[in-house]
């Protein structure tokens, strides 16, 4: 008898353990989810692909919330590339640029994109690093490949190794790729292509399209070219009643090239004298 009380205690003491144990891993992994969630609140990049569309990131981290965001995304860093990747972007809110860099690389390294982009554009510009294009381009390509519309686009612009320009054909046919996984920035960056004649024909009403796309995503910029084709008839029917309506959306997204259009729209006529000089704007 005695022995199966022992042994019952035993047990019972085991499982006690246990279940402090499990009590214990699920308050830390709580808390780590916490971190990571005010690591994204503050810290997120709009157009990172590891983001979750649930949240909606910042283009820029505000002073206010350097501290906040380093604190947090160093303690969910841990465990998450995405939030190694807000550190490094924390960093460099900060002006902390030799712990930015460190950062995107580490980042980079464990496959963020994102990472992969704003460490490249630091060594193409060599802000903060010595300037590596041939290495930027590296990092573009991955990117690139990776599904990030930014890396696509930054083929386009930069010199690779020796001096030969990337080829703006190959950007283009890796955004249209990209595009094609209903990725907003991807579909906007191609538009740009398009509406430009950048790695290709020149084609209003592909372009117009792709701007569409990425607006009923709610990117701003798109928004803002919608409107601007929209008001001049590029690539479809001119609807003034339409641009406005997008301006307005991508104005109330922060986009001010909106902004100034939807002044433009409401004082669309100016007074001058003789000499040419701008005396008052005409308003409706």
């Amino acid at each position: 008898m005695r022995r199966r009380s022992a042994a019952a205690a035993i047990i019972c003491g085991f499982g006690a353990a246990v279940l402090a144990l499990s009590s214990a891993f699920h308050a830390l992994a709580r808390d780590q989810s916490a971190d990571l969630v005010l690591c994204d609140r503050v810290a997120a990049d709009p157009t990172d692909p590891d983001k979750p569309a649930d949240v909606g990131g910042v283009s820029q981290i505000a002073a206010s919330d350097v501290a906040t965001a380093i604190k947090f995304c160093k303690i969910a860093a841990a465990g998450s590339r995405r939030a190694l990747y807000e550190l490094g972007r924390a960093y460099a809110a900060g002006g902390q640029m030799p712990e930015a860099i460190g950062a995107y690389r580490k980042a980079a390294d464990k496959g963020s994109s994102a990472a992969m982009v704003e460490l490249g554009v630091l060594l193409a510009a060599g802000s903060g690093v010595a300037k590596d294009e041939a290495q930027a381009r590296v990092l573009f390509e991955r990117a690139a490949k990776a599904g990030n519309a930014r890396g696509a686009t930054n083929l386009a612009a930069i010199a690779g190794s020796g001096g030969a320009p990337s080829d703006p054909a190959e950007a283009r046919a890796l955004l249209s790729k990209t595009a094609e996984t209903n990725s907003p920035e991807a579909q906007f960056q191609l538009g740009l292509m398009l509406a430009n004649g950048i790695g290709g024909p020149k084609d209003d009403v592909a372009a117009r399209t792709m701007f569409e796309k990425a607006a009923a995503q709610g990117n701003a910029d798109a928004l803002d070219w919608m409107g601007s084709f929209a008001e001049n008839g590029r690539g479809g029917p001119q609807d003034a009643n339409a641009a406005k309506a997008f301006y307005e959306k991508a104005a109330a997204l922060g986009n001010e090239d909106a902004k100034a259009a939807l002044r433009r729209l409401k004082c669309p006529w100016v007074l001058k004298d003789k000499r040419g000089n701008v005396l008052t704007d005409i308003c409706l």
